[in-house]
């Protein structure tokens, strides 16, 4: 059973029992009849329903704590059922399948019945999907198919083929990656809408009607595989002003009555056809789209739909006076269909959607690293939730209820799968919601602690306790710190090996360490001396086999990199500095950088200090230069033995602010590289896109903000090259970062700002509590790999899935050698170094979700980019595979029946 992995491709779901089809939506003709030779509009009936912003996942369910915002999801989808009843012509559509999910379950056997027959009918139409509409900046992609495949699983298991939505629905993130448009597209999405894009781009494409296009979104998946159409909505995803039916709204209603004075029929209807007739200017057909909704619209849903039944009305009997417009309720799926069907040619994108501006001086580019400190947790909580799917697979049935009780891991998956919407790992939520994010990773990882024990104990024959120590990062697990003897379990989540450091605290002074053989491995206890640092030729140097790393003796910083076994040398400097974010005051704009918004003072940051205080630590294993540069800044340079990349582990924080100055730190790496103003950035951790400074690939920019304007994105890695050198970041969380000067790579760490920035949220990031009064202090990893660029792929691309997926430590009390099983591995063999295994989780009870993906973009690596075959009945060492069926990524549809439109680029592209 053999599978061809080409560039950039995941997906397979390996079943152990028969896979059964099922059925195809036999659906009435849902889509409302449209008139040719008129102006169509399609009124869409939405809500837009925030999994978590101002308030709590619970508290928007619920509709508590109106006091904050106004919002109660279940009485919108109570109101909404009722109201399609009373006229078939009626459609609504609904996207966050998180609330839904909940709402379900406490509904009636007749009103679900009821709810399905609207479902089949098309009456009440799913888009997106996912369990939330995710964030498109700060989001790694295996998380994000995780959320999508969740929330299209219910669908399908809850409505069949009908539940399935067609359409990709992002109205309100802050800008869009080029790579969910390729996941949208390998799940089979026809299109996808959006609500924001830059204000420069947006008034370029109005003018040249582009505001609808085909978006290619993989530079390695052969079109039309990765092709996406794409549509930019009219007003972000609201109503048209004047239309706003909402008991949230002030807009009057249609006063129909000709016999009352305020009657005023003629008015709307008048300004409803200019509307109508502006936009259809700045679109490419005889269709347009309108959102008639917003933010947890609908909660008494018969105020809109009273207003649209007229609407329509009395637009449309306007046609037997000449009108050439017609109005109608409608869906994303039916416009799409009538796009579809005008068999034109389409503008083509190849490019991303970053970063986002609406207006001069308003770059959301703050939000690449707002709260660091959840972006890290979300990040080591989706490794902790692979490791929890694989040996809940891995164990067996004795993983769920085993010796030490009942585990799960669909706890850990639903708050995995909230993390990801646009208003959580993006940082852009209230500091109580921001906690309840917290809150729910943690105890998700406790239940799946559970899971893993139990599954550890049945791969390894041994009952004993298993502690897990979470706060490993601040040195701190009582079992290593109190016992002289333990022993320490270490699972790799990744399908090949890795030489991976365990850094423990402890109180000996002497440790003999052995490996599961009983073999002698290399151990130190770090001991500091101080560096030489004085006023000499000698360089402060470290170097073991792969790596040196030189400092200037006067200044204590970064001074130079070496490959050793390139015999590469590039100058290295690297400090940190921090902007004075702007408080709107003093300024053309008054604009202040907030949660979203980034925006410095000055373009020329404030250098913390131009020296640092160091001591070194020089082992056989390690090498260490421990740097301070503030009573808020240190680092740690660290070398290891068997290592190929120079680890920089900051630690920044509390940030002061008694100067009454919100602060945005940055370490800026300064280089030898030639980079001609270009650097490269992921997107959502897989294929890597251009950067140039001050530049836009679709349209001439107009720069007003040159630091926060050149910012994008950084989800896992960075790099700038020249001819001969490339120097690649690797990083552990998402975060903003840009390459100002020729040479430069700068990386923001970490923000604490004074005011809001007036985009909703209402507070401003100060991120303090009584934990930690002073504000918060983060720790967190770069990794520096230094190579040719025609080789460097091959040493960033598993850098980088090591650094996501890092192995989980569990440990037990005693050396742990009577245990009957000390070393395990599920596969027979390692996979192919291209080759990463994405998910391994249990599907049902007799079934496993198995996704296989080629990790190397086309053309990056001579060796590793070319196609791989894999053989399916010699992957595992504890399955035996019976059957193998293939599905799309997002595991809801089968591979050979996914059909999707075609569409055709304008020739030329």
């Amino acid at each position: 059973m053999f599978f061809n992995l080409q560039p950039c491709f995941p997906g397979f779901c390996v079943c152990v029992c028969a896979c059964v089809r099922a059925r195809a939506c036999v659906r009435v003709q849902s889509c409302h009849a449209t008139k040719p030779n008129l102006l169509n509009v399609h009124l869409v009936p939405h809500t837009h329903d925030d999994v978590g912003w101002l308030k709590t996942v619970d508290q928007y369910y619920y509709g508590d704590r109106n006091d904050i915002q106004h919002a109660g999801v279940q009485y919108i989808l109570d109101s909404v059922v009722d109201q399609l009843l009373k006229n078939p012509d009626r459609r609504f559509i609904y996207v966050e399948t998180a609330f839904f999910y909940r709402w379900w379950k406490r509904q009636s056997a007749d009103v679900r019945r009821t709810v399905r027959r609207l479902v089949d009918e098309g009456r009440l139409e799913f888009v997106n999907g996912g369990w939330c509409m995710s964030d498109e900046a700060t989001t790694h992609y295996s998380a994000v198919i995780d959320q999508m495949t969740m929330g299209l699983r219910f669908l399908n298991d809850t409505f069949g083929p009908c539940g399935r939505p067609r359409v990709a629905w992002h109205i309100d993130p802050f800008g869009h990656a080029r790579e969910h448009a390729s996941m949208f597209a390998q799940m089979g999405y026809d299109g996808f809408f959006f609500g924001r894009l830059d204000y420069q781009d947006r008034s370029r494409r109005r003018i040249a009607r582009e505001q609808e296009l085909l978006w290619r979104a993989s530079d390695s998946l052969t079109p039309p595989m990765a092709d996406l159409f794409t549509g930019i909505l009219p007003n972000g995803y609201n109503p048209p002003e004047g239309f706003c039916w909402d008991q949230s709204c002030d807009d009057p209603p249609i006063r129909d009555d000709p016999d009352l004075e305020d009657y005023n029929v003629d008015d709307v209807v008048k300004r409803f056809l200019a509307i109508a007739n502006t936009q259809a200017k700045v679109y490419k057909t005889n269709h347009i789209i309108m959102t008639m909704g917003s933010d947890f619209q609908y909660e008494n849903a018969n105020l809109w739909y009273k207003n649209l039944d007229k609407l329509i009305r009395y637009v449309n009997g306007r046609q037997a006076n000449g009108s050439r417009v017609h109005a109608l309720y409608s869906t994303p799926s039916c416009y799409l269909q009538e796009l579809h069907r005008a068999n034109l040619t389409w503008a083509l994108k190849t490019d991303d959607f970053f970063p986002y501006a609406d207006d001069a001086h308003d770059l959301w580019t703050g939000y690449f690293t707002s709260r660091p400190a959840l972006k890290r947790y979300e990040r080591i909580s989706n490794g902790n939730l692979q490791t929890c799917n694989q040996l809940e697979v891995l164990g067996g049935p004795i993983s769920r209820n085993g010796p030490f009780g009942k585990g799960d891991s669909q706890t850990m998956k639903k708050a995995m799968a909230v993390a990801q919407h646009h208003d959580a790992v993006s940082g852009t939520e209230k500091q109580h919601v921001a906690d309840d994010y917290a809150r729910r990773l943690a105890g998700g990882w406790l239940r799946c602690q559970v899971l893993v024990s139990n599954s550890l104990a049945a791969l390894s024959g041994s009952t004993a306790e298993r502690i897990y120590c979470d706060k490993l990062n601040v040195s701190v697990c009582p079992l290593t710190e109190s016992s002289s003897k333990f022993s320490v379990n270490v699972y790799n989540p990744l399908a090949r090996p890795v030489s991976w450091p365990v850094r423990l605290p402890v109180n000996g002074t002497s440790y003999k360490v052995s490996d599961a053989e009983g073999r002698s491995v290399d151990c130190q206890v770090c001991v500091c001396v101080c560096c030489p640092l004085l006023k000499t030729v000698c360089l402060c140097v470290l170097v073991l086999q792969f790596l040196r790393v030189t400092f200037d003796p006067d200044t204590g910083l970064l001074s130079g990199l070496s490959n050793l076994e390139t015999k590469q040398t590039i100058k290295l400097t690297q400090n940190f500095y921090w902007y004075n974010a702007s408080d709107g005051n003093n300024s053309k704009s008054d604009q202040p950088s907030g949660a979203y918004i980034f925006r410095p003072n000055s373009s020329t940051p404030f250098v913390i200090s131009r020296t640092a205080k160091t001591e070194t630590v020089q082992t056989s294993v390690l090498q260490e230069v421990r740097q301070w540069f503030s009573p808020w800044v240190s680092q740690v340079v660290r070398l290891h033995g068997d290592s190929r990349a120079l680890e920089l582990e900051w630690t920044v924080g509390p940030l002061p602010i008694d100067d009454d100055l919100g602060k945005e730190v940055i370490t800026r790496l300064d280089s030898s590289i030639q980079t001609a103003e270009y650097f490269y950035t992921d997107s959502n951790g897989r294929e890597i896109l251009q950067r140039k400074k001050d530049f836009r690939p679709t349209w001439i920019l107009r720069q007003s903000e040159p630091v926060a304007g050149n910012y994008y994105p950084i989800n896992s890695r960075a790099f700038i090259k020249d001819e001969v050198d490339q120097l690649t970041v690797v990083t552990d969380r998402s975060q903003g970062g840009s390459s100002i000067q020729n040479g430069s790579l700068e990386i923001m760490l970490h923000r604490r700002l004074l005011y809001d920035d007036v985009r909703g949220v209402a507070e401003p990031l100060n991120e303090t509590s009584a934990l930690f009064p002073e504000g918060l202090v983060v720790r967190g990893r770069l990794l520096l790999s230094l190579d040719r660029p025609p080789t460097a792929a091959d040493a960033h691309r598993p850098l980088a899935q090591q650094a996501v997926l890092q192995p989980t430590l569990t440990f037990t009390d005693g050396d742990g050698r009577w245990s009957p099983c000390l070393q395990f591995s599920g596969l027979q063999a390692a996979l192919p170094p291209a080759v990463h295994l994405l998910t391994l989780t249990q599907w049902d009870e007799d079934s496993v979700l198995l996704r296989l993906e080629h990790q190397f973009q086309s053309r990056e690596s001579k060796e590793n980019s070319r196609p791989v075959t894999v053989n399916l009945q010699k992957l595992f060492s504890t399955l035996e595979i019976l059957g193998a069926s293939e599905l799309n990524l997002s595991a809801n549809q089968w591979k050979d029946e996914m059909k999707r439109f075609h569409w055709t680029p304008q020739t030329g592209m």
